[in-house]
């Protein structure tokens, strides 16, 4: 009942409800160009596995070079502005795609850049966006906020693939990725019309930015609940780099599938991770966000070893990763909601980027790591063996919450951010 309440509640908030529905056509973008993207390279350009890690590790590497100065430059400026900035840059740049192949002067070298472009971007957006909510809504809610938002990438996951695979096969791969771009520009125009007012900025000019940067590292390293989050999120998000880098690969060689068809895969796997959404805050409430915080990655973990395993007739092939996409789908928003709701609960209002940022340094940075990885892995002991790998990487992560004072973890907190403020 306080569930269905509170979540009545955001649904009676316009500037939440128009935050929402930007990043409900953004995502939906997003999901196609999650397909188009690899494609353009595979398909347009013959990547190599090694190229097709490269292509993966650019899009995050801001997150480990750059990532713990955009937390400082977050704390020190208005967050709408950094999202609506983002937001058009990410769109101007994926219509470059699209443009240099209709010129043929599209290179593999090209889509690096792009890719390291919109990673800067995004890094600038996600951190500007997770510190952004928690202002707009109250902390009591942001289990739920998250929750509706995770919705919203979850229904992206049904659509976006399929729509994306489609929209590959009947219209090339760099053409389908204006779809991206336009919902970009949809996301700028409902963050404009948001009519919160963020508080001004304090400005101190003898602030320095290392220090700043220390102190975010400092909180999320020292804090065992954050300490716990980041460990066991850069693992689960290092092996599942290095699994997915080959994924595509695996999926259109090994097995000889069709676009249309893996988009398919993803779209029906993408209707767990509605489930998960939808499980996310009355499974915390009725088991613990503790258990919820172990079991939801140890789900991952087992899911990721079924897409190894996938071989033989087709529809053998498909059915397991299927299965593999519907368990992944479940346990990912479990967990994701309910690590994130946690982390902002905990984290005072005045740290909030920097404490995003120095999180997404740890848990995204490796992501890189992971392609690159991947991308070696797969061209020296093959892909098959690759996922295998990835698959082992991404069972042991649920140790670390095991681990730490997260499993005693009933409910969310709050009220905690505020007083550490």
């Amino acid at each position: 009942m306080v569930f269905r309440g509170r979540l009545s509640g955001l649904l009676r908030h316009p500037d939440f409800l128009k935050l929402w529905a930007g990043q409900s056509i953004s995502l939906v973008g997003s999901q196609v160009t999650r397909l188009a993207l690899p494609f353009t390279a595979i398909l347009s350009l013959h990547a190599s596995a090694a190229q097709m890690g490269i292509l993966g590790a650019v899009q995050l590497a801001p997150f480990l070079f750059l990532g713990l100065f955009v937390g400082v430059w977050v704390d020190r400026l208005r967050r709408r502005p950094i999202l609506i900035a983002a937001d058009i840059g990410r769109a101007l740049l994926l219509l470059v795609i699209p443009l240099m192949a209709l010129t043929q002067t599209l290179r593999i070298e090209y889509l690096f850049i792009v890719g390291f472009l919109l990673g800067t971007l995004e890094l600038f957006f996600d951190v500007a966006y997770m510190s952004f909510l928690p202002s707009l809504i109250q902390r009591e809610q942001l289990v739920h906020g998250n929750s509706m938002l995770q919705m919203s990438d979850s229904v992206g996951q049904v659509a976006g693939p399929g729509l994306g695979g489609a929209l590959v096969q009947l219209l090339t791969a760099p053409v389908a990725i204006i779809i991206d771009a336009l919902s970009y520009l949809a996301s700028a125009i409902s963050i404009m019309t948001i009519g919160a007012r963020e508080e001004p900025v304090q400005r101190d000019e003898r602030r320095n930015a290392w220090g700043e940067m220390r102190e975010g590292l400092r909180l999320v390293i020292g804090n065992p609940l954050l300490r716990a989050i980041a460990g066991c999120t850069a693992t689960l998000n290092l092996s599942a780099n290095a699994l997915f880098t080959v994924y595509m690969l695996y999926c259109t060689g090994s097995l000889a599938l069709k676009p249309a068809l893996i988009g398919a895969v993803f779209a029906v796997g993408g209707l767990s991770t509605v489930a998960g959404t939808l499980l996310a805050g009355p499974a915390a409430s009725r088991f613990g966000v503790g258990p919820m915080l172990i079991a939801s990655p140890f789900l991952i973990g087992l899911a990721s070893f079924l897409i190894p395993l996938a071989g033989g007739p087709p529809l053998v092939a498909i059915l397991l990763l299927l299965a593999a996409q519907v368990l992944f789908g479940i346990g990912r928003p479990i967990f994701d909601i309910n690590q994130l709701s946690l982390r902002q609960a905990i984290t005072p209002g005045r740290l909030q980027g920097r404490v995003n940022a120095s999180m997404l340094f740890i848990i995204w940075g490796v992501i890189p790591i992971g392609s690159l990885l991947g991308g070696l892995l797969g061209s020296t002991i093959g892909i098959r063996q690759t996922l295998a790998v990835g698959a082992a990487g991404m069972s042991l992560a649920f140790i670390w919450v095991l681990l730490s004072p997260i499993r005693a973890l009933r409910r969310q907190p709050v009220g905690l951010a505020k007083d550490a403020a």
